[in-house]
């Protein structure tokens, strides 16, 4: 036969295969186990891989609350017990608390395998994860998005409406707070979330048009699932639509059709919450002016600095010894806007308060815990996940070892999802947000792994936009018009009409409410007030907003087994990815860093700490796009085989300045547990293993930051003079109770499992004592207004009680353990301007602490907290509880600060690129 011949005979059978139905082209075989697999990977994600619950077995849990469904659970008792065992944790046991995370399926571990379209196999393994096989590219999505359907089905659809601001709609008006959030942070409009899945960056066309090529196909997946629950509903649909009363097209409970812009929605949701910085400037500017209304301009100036913390050279960083310069303050900064004191008014979504505004009692929001995420109520900022990746040189075998993971709450089913997947330049496993997983997100590639941590850098800033009047009258604070590049301009409103009703699901009584955004070229109104008396709009301005589907460019590349080949390339794909997020990366030879984000270049001589005046723009800003001039990639802060790297939301490296809604990065961050017992592992001859860095990660995922940061100063204060001549007793057990606690590490633990911490008096007295040890360290200083306008940027405390794992991400650790070491004297760098405890003498400051000790040391500082009822049962008051977004319910597990997802990784091998 010719080539001729031959070539006529491909393109006829290729027109005749395609022509022929679905079901007559043989399903892709799935690849055998460890199939390209370098090994050496290991992964835990609680509760479970299972998210579906069907009506009839959701109404028979709730009623007699027996099992949840198969899969839904079977990773919690692994992951919770490591807190109780990892002291003993060696080699052979540790695959009690992490599975085998290798590419495939054993044999013998197949416990399904199905192909929802001709072009993909899925394989569903003993834990229930998704194994992806597909021999086309399309195929491939089509299956992303047919198992993601498949487990989160309703999680996915609650995403999507929560990232429109309008959950209240699907699951009930106890989603209302978030709704506001979502619309005050980040409106978009319908025609908005197109445009971003239409748009074409420059220098990235061919990959914006692959990126909506998988996203296509993906949604088609999904809908593929949908189409099939449809038709059989009583077992495949998710049975939160009935107990919600969520009707769908054909009258029947179930979701509508996905699109695109769906995807958007949710990453707007997710890198909202997870990937940006900044924006608080406003707020930071009305402390400034409450600080030298009390200090004098000078004065006051130097207070605020000392607690903005922008630039303390004690602060631990990711990148040990380079410095990366970011945000600099400018000797005569230019465009300033302080707000004239009084002036301001917060902008509120919900102006007109409409029937059913009055939140029913104990009625939680489905995603609740992400309303903490954005951050919390006491004025901590949003923060979580953290890693640990030590290079070869100082790892046992001389390959690198990583322990890794973000840390994103506790959801029932999980708001992440673990998937592998093979096909067409993809090799992935791992985790992505439920909702956008045609990506893993974190994970691993052939012989490599990666993860991140919310970096948090400053990608948000305040404008102070002149206000105007269209016909030329005075403007006003309440004008609706704006001052732009010399034209007076109408302020966009953005709407949002809320309806919702009563049902099982959510007893909410049935209202609607609609809420309202204003928008300009410079971003969404925050505020309005004056200037040196004339009127203005705060807005706040994202890089990363109406962007958000960018960073898609980058998580594709990290799944490409042909892109990703190197440290180096690792960081290229890195950079590609626009949310502000620490990527480490680690293979059998190298260990990386990269700091990604959008990060603007600002007008000469600004200050991105404080409002700025409008005419001092971004650099090359374009309003129609939201686009600027960016920082280049070797500003961003990164690193190759550093001897060790940790991070844990922690500042990223020297001359890296913290972001405006960070007030926390000091002498000490939680981060330095991480570092201490790192430094420990690796010490003179010592070696990493991947045993001795996950022991490292759970003893640090206990510490109590206070106990092992700020106490040590305080009893040496009150150990000025000795202890015996304090007259009250219980003063007097209670350091020594205190000193004990402290010595052994200031751990919040259960060693022995008998229910009740060790050193459990000494915990309640120092969570009785904080806030007031702080009130008396500093308030008779700073008075009690202006105490309270920092403690509402950067909260006292941030402890577990708030279930949600994370802990001591921000708080006055930092200001005490700096003050009190000034106070005694001992070498501090870049000292406060004043010394607050006690004016600078030992004596008023011990006689301040004291005096507040003794008011706390008798208190129970345990009330009803989440159902644990009044008394002094600790644990349960910092237990970590799982937030249902639906009929599934798990267990509160004990309190351990670490990762949701988590890997531990040592890969052995480098294999050859084809």
């Amino acid at each position: 036969m010719t080539r001729f011949h031959r070539l006529w005979l491909g393109i006829g059978l290729w027109i005749i295969a395609a022509l022929l139905p679905a079901a007559a082209i043989a399903a892709p075989r799935p690849a055998g186990f460890r199939h390209n697999d370098a090994g050496g990977f290991r992964a835990i994600l609680p509760p479970g891989t299972n998210g579906l619950i069907n009506f009839s077995d959701l109404i028979a849990m709730q009623i007699s609350g027996g099992d949840p469904p198969p899969h839904s659970r079977d990773q919690l008792a692994p992951y919770a017990n490591l807190v109780f065992d990892s002291r003993k944790l060696t080699n052979g046991k540790i695959g009690n608390y992490f599975h085998d995370a290798s590419f495939g399926v054993k044999d013998g571990n197949i416990e399904r395998t199905y192909s929802p379209r001709a072009d993909v196999t899925i394989v569903r393994d003993q834990l229930n994860v998704p194994h992806i096989y597909g021999s086309t590219r399309a195929g491939t999505m089509y299956g992303l998005g047919y198992a993601g359907a498949e487990d989160r089905l309703f999680m996915m659809d609650a995403l999507r409406h929560a990232g429109r601001g309008e959950l209240s709609n699907l699951a009930g008006g106890a989603n209302r707070e978030m709704d506001r959030e979502t619309w005050a942070d980040t409106p978009y409009t319908e025609a908005d979330l197109q445009a971003q899945f239409d748009f074409n960056p420059p220098g990235k066309v061919a990959l914006a048009k692959k990126v909506r090529e998988d996203v296509i196909a993906y949604v088609a997946g999904i809908n593929g699932y949908i189409a099939a629950a449809r038709a059989n509903p009583t077992e495949l649909m998710p049975g939160e639509y009935t107990a919600l009363n969520v009707i769908g097209p054909g009258g029947n409970f179930g979701p509508t059709d996905w699109k695109p812009t769906d995807i958007i929605s949710t990453a707007a949701l997710v890198g909202g919450i997870f990937g940006k910085g900044g924006g608080r400037e406003l707020d930071s500017a009305l402390m400034l002016t409450e600080a030298r209304a009390k200090f004098g301009a000078k004065a006051g100036s130097r207070v605020w600095k000392d607690f903005r913390s922008a630039e303390d050279p004690e602060a631990p960083t990711t990148v040990h010894k380079k410095r990366f310069n970011y945000l600099a303050t400018p000797a005569n900064p230019r465009g300033q806007s302080i707000p004239d004191p009084g002036s301001v008014v917060k902008s509120d979504v919900l102006a007109a308060r409409q029937s059913g505004d009055t939140a029913p009692s104990g009625q939680p929001g489905i995603l609740d815990a992400l309303s903490f995420a954005r951050g919390n109520e006491q004025g901590v900022k949003a923060g979580a996940s953290n890693a640990l990746v030590v290079s070869g040189r100082e790892s046992k075998g001389g390959h690198p070892v990583a322990v890794f993971g973000p840390q994103v709450s506790y959801y029932t089913p999980q708001i992440l999802m673990e998937q592998d997947v093979h096909g067409p330049g993809i090799d992935a496993r791992g985790a992505s947000f439920t909702g956008i997983n045609l990506y893993v997100l974190l994970g691993r590639g052939r012989d490599y792994a990666w993860s991140a941590t919310s970096a948090g850098q400053d990608i948000v800033d305040t404008f102070s936009v002149p206000t105007c009047e269209a016909g030329g009258g005075t403007p006003a604070i309440s004008s609706d018009h704006y001052l732009f590049r010399g034209k007076c301009l109408p302020i966009e409103k953005l709407t949002r009409h809320l309806t919702w009703v009563s049902s099982l699901g959510d007893p909410t009584p049935p209202g609607a409410e609609t809420l309202t955004a204003e928008r300009t070229k410079l971003g969404i109104v925050e505020g309005r007030g004056t200037v040196k008396g004339k009127p203005v709009l705060f807005t706040k301005l994202r890089s990363t907003y109406d962007h958000e589907a960018e960073s898609a460019y980058g998580f594709r590349q990290f799944n490409d087994p042909g892109f990703v080949n190197s440290p180096k390339s690792f960081q290229r794909a890195a950079s590609n990815v626009e949310f502000t997020f620490n990527w480490l990366y680690t293979d059998a030879r190298d260990t990386a860093y990269f700091n990604s984000g959008a990060n603007p270049v600002r007008a000469r001589d600004s200050d991105a700490s404080l409002p700025i005046a409008a005419r001092h723009e971004w650099k090359n800003f374009k309003p129609a796009t939201n686009s600027s001039a960016q920082t280049p990639f070797k500003r961003h802060p990164q690193v190759i085989n550093q001897n060790f790297m940790t991070s844990w939301n922690n500042k990223q490296a020297k001359g890296f300045r913290a972001s405006d809604d960070t007030f926390s990065y000091g002498a000490v961050y939680r981060s330095t547990a991480l570092d201490q017992r790192v430094r420990k592992l690796i010490k003179g001859r010592r070696k990493a293993t991947p045993v001795g860095l996950t022991k490292a990660m759970e003893d640090a995922a206990t510490v109590d930051l206070r106990g092992a940061t700020v106490l040590p100063y305080v009893l040496q204060v009150l150990k000025k003079r000795p202890v015996s001549e304090i007259d009250n007793p219980a003063v007097r057990t209670a350091i020594t109770e205190l000193t004990a606690w402290q010595k052994s590490g200031a751990h919040r633990i259960d060693r022995n499992r008998d229910g009740t911490y060790e050193h459990a008096d000494a915990i309640r007295i120092l969570d009785a004592w904080w806030d007031n040890l702080l009130r008396a360290e500093f308030e008779p200083t700073l008075g009690t207004s202006l105490f309270n306008s920092i403690a509402s940027l950067n909260g006292l405390d941030d402890s577990p009680d708030l279930h949600l794992g994370s802990a001591y991400n921000g708080g006055w650790y930092v200001y005490s353990n700096k003050d009190l070491r000034t106070v005694l004297k001992k070498k501090v760098k870049g000292r406060y301007s004043r010394v607050y405890c006690g004016q600078g003498s030992v004596t008023a400051c011990r006689t301040a602490l004291l005096s507040s000790l003794e008011a706390s040391v008798a208190t129970n500082p345990y009330g009803d907290n989440a159902g644990c009822g009044v008394g002094d049962d600790q644990m349960c008051f910092d237990a970590i509880k799982f937030t249902s977004t639906g009929g599934i319910k798990q267990p509160d597990i004990a309190w351990q600060n670490r990762p949701t997802f988590q890997q531990v990784v040592q890969v052995k091998k480098k294999l050859r690129r084809r």
